[in-house]
């Protein structure tokens, strides 16, 4: 892909994000994902020295994905990876329908450990 569909593709999602370029489930910016993998924004690990780590870049700089209908980063794309690897899709959906329908039996408002869990 050229280099100018690459800035298209990238300018087009962040435009879809509301001007934003953050993962739109975590909110967690490029360099936030780099950081949780353990790498500067240049790609070199954080603690090299210390671990003995040599010839470690990460090579491929693209921890976000701007492919889809919003931006996505590569942190929760391996949750949604390991959800569908513990066939736990149905689990999702039903959390999902409960956040948006039934917030207030997820958060009570008072004495969280006698919320009913189930």
């Amino acid at each position: 892909m050229s280099l100018e569909r690459e800035f298209q593709r990238y300018f087009g999602a962040v435009e879809r994000a509301g001007g934003v370029d953050r993962c739109w489930l975590c909110r967690r910016t490029p360099a936030a994902v780099k950081a949780f993998f353990g790498f500067h924004e240049d790609g070199h690990p954080v603690e090299a020295e210390r671990y003995g780590i040599e010839d470690v870049v990460l090579e491929r700089m693209d921890v976000m994905s701007y492919a889809g209908p919003r931006p996505v980063c590569a942190v929760c794309q391996l949750n949604m990876d390991a959800i569908a690897l513990a066939g736990e899709h149905g689990v999702l959906a039903e959390l999902q329908r409960l956040m948006r329908d039934e917030r207030d039996r997820l958060w009570p408002p008072d004495a969280p450990e006698t919320a009913d869990v189930r």
